[in-house]
Formats: C-alpha cells, structure tokens, sequence
C-alpha cells in the first residue's frame, strides 16, 4: 500500500533506521548499543540485612564454641584444623562486624554535628 508515493515496505525501514539510531550513543557515532531493562532487585531493608549479619556471626561463634569443646573432649571427628578455621572465621567475623559499628557510630556523630 502507498501511502502519499511511500510504501508500507519504505516506512517499515525507516522505522528500523530511527530505532536503531535511537539506541546509538550521542553524536550518532558507534556501533548500536541494545537497550535492555534492568531486571528487578528486591529491595533489602537495612535493618534486616544488619541483624542477618549478625545472627550469622553470632552461629559462627557457636559452632566454633562447640567444635572447640568437642575437640577438647576427645571426639575424634573434629580434627584440630577444623577447630582453628571455624574459631579464624569467628574471630574475623567479629572484627569486621565491630568495624561496622565504629563506621555507623562515627557517621552518625558526623551526622548530629552538622549545622543545619
């Protein structure tokens, strides 16, 4: 079909021309860049993501507590190795969760200092 002497065969390649430029980056120069949306993230709430922190120090404690125990009773199924990982993961666990502290308290002070 011609629509005022162009055909639907000409509209259709100009449609494809003008998509294509739009997903070309300023100044029209460079390969066509395929625009995709991004997939949808489920939002975290701090607080949640602070205590599962947390909670997942604190049963990393335990079970190093419990493999130490278990080792100094003689159970020969938890070997000295696995008692000294479990207690280094522990023990890095918790200092990174004290540095997290030390940063949240220091930026709530900066925080409460600034003028308003």
């Amino acid at each position: 079909m011609n629509v005022n002497g162009i055909g639907s065969d000409r509209i259709e390649a100009m449609m494809a021309q003008l998509k294509a430029a739009s997903t070309r980056p300023a100044g029209g120069i460079g390969p066509a860049v395929k625009v995709t949306p991004e997939p949808a993230v489920a939002k975290v709430d701090f607080a949640d993501a602070l205590k599962n922190s947390i909670a997942q120090v604190s049963e990393a404690q335990l079970k190093a507590g419990e493999q130490g125990k278990a080792f100094t009773m003689g159970d020969d199924k938890v070997s000295l190795s696995d008692v000294m990982v479990s207690m280094q993961k522990a023990s890095i666990g918790f200092q990174a969760t004290v540095q997290v502290r030390n940063k949240l308290v220091s930026a709530y002070h900066e925080i409460m200092n600034m003028q308003v």
